[in-house]
């Protein structure tokens, strides 16, 4: 086959129109891309609103922080408040069981006072005018008894007061112009003259000097309860064949409860086979504001149950 020699042209039509659509390829490019200039100012703009919004933003954190730091200042004040309210409360319920606990003693000192005043209307102890013959009754105390024993209670608050109880015992003895014998013990049982342990002491002019000159320096302690005295006086000296008034003189009662002492003592007291009382139990007591009551109440029942009396004395 015979080869055709052809001559190659460079610069065709098809090679220049390549080439101008290749330029304007590139023209087109460049105003669909628009100048570099443009874009950047837009992205700025766009920026600095954004920058600007965080600004407001972080205001409004810093506005609402402020507010939840003063909203935190208020509660913090308000439950201080309320602290200091349930304290102020505390304070007042506890100041107002004092004042029901004060008006409670308050009302039995007063019973104890209108005791008193009752017991002083009626009658004091006081010798009777007529030496010779004896009353049956002074001042609603029954005094036909051979013989007295006095329960005195030794502790502080009597020992105060030492002289006038001493008066009032004496007064006790003279409006018992004779009796047989006397004995004298403190309200925890003790003898005053231990020679006469189980034994009367002779009712005597000088016997009554001499025993009261003793009492007079008679200082020893008691817890003011006068119901192991009265326990030691009925298993020693009370008993069927002789009449005893048994008198109790004090101004408090420390023991913890009534009924079982009452009914202890009542059963002490009680003729076995008769089932009357061995011995009428008087009581004395020195009645004052401080006194809590207990003493009165003791001694009243205690008293009412053996035929007895309680007289209220103010100290």
């Amino acid at each position: 086959m015979k080869r055709r020699n052809r001559n190659t042209e460079i610069f065709s039509l098809a090679f220049l129109d390549l080439i101008t659509c290749g330029f304007g390829a590139v023209v087109l490019l460049i105003l669909v891309a628009k100048p570099g200039q443009d874009v950047s100012k837009s992205s700025i703009e766009s920026a600095e609103q954004i920058v600007a919004e965080i600004t407001a933003l972080e205001q409004t954190i810093a506005t609402l922080k402020n507010r939840i730091d003063d909203k935190s200042d208020e509660v913090a004040k308000t439950e201080s408040a309320l602290s200091a309210g349930a304290d102020k409360s505390a304070a007042l319920a506890r100041s107002k069981s004092d004042a029901v606990k004060k008006t409670a003693e308050a009302k039995d000192s007063l019973e104890g006072l209108a005791l008193v005043e009752e017991s002083l209307n009626r009658a004091s102890i006081s010798p009777s005018s007529n030496t010779k013959k004896r009353d049956d009754e002074v001042g609603g105390i029954p005094v036909d008894s051979d013989y007295v024993l006095f329960i005195v209670d030794t502790s502080g608050s009597m020992q105060s007061i030492w002289g006038r109880v001493m008066s009032e015992m004496q007064k006790v003895l003279e409006i018992h112009p004779k009796v047989k014998g006397f004995q004298i013990l403190n309200d925890n049982g003790l003898h005053l003259v231990s020679a006469y342990n189980g034994k009367w002491i002779p009712d005597t002019d000088g016997r009554r000097k001499n025993v009261f000159k003793l009492l007079s320096n008679w200082r020893i302690n008691s817890n003011s309860s006068p119901v192991e005295g009265l326990g030691v006086a009925l298993k020693k000296y009370a008993n069927p064949s002789s009449s005893l008034s048994i008198y109790i003189i004090g101004d408090e009662y420390s023991g913890a409860s009534y009924g079982t002492v009452i009914d202890q003592l009542e059963k002490l007291n009680t003729n076995r086979v008769s089932g009357k009382p061995l011995a009428k139990i008087h009581a004395i007591g020195f009645m004052s504001v401080g006194n809590t009551g207990r003493f009165a109440t003791l001694m009243r029942e205690v008293a009412k149950r053996s035929g007895g009396t309680f007289l209220g004395l103010s100290r």
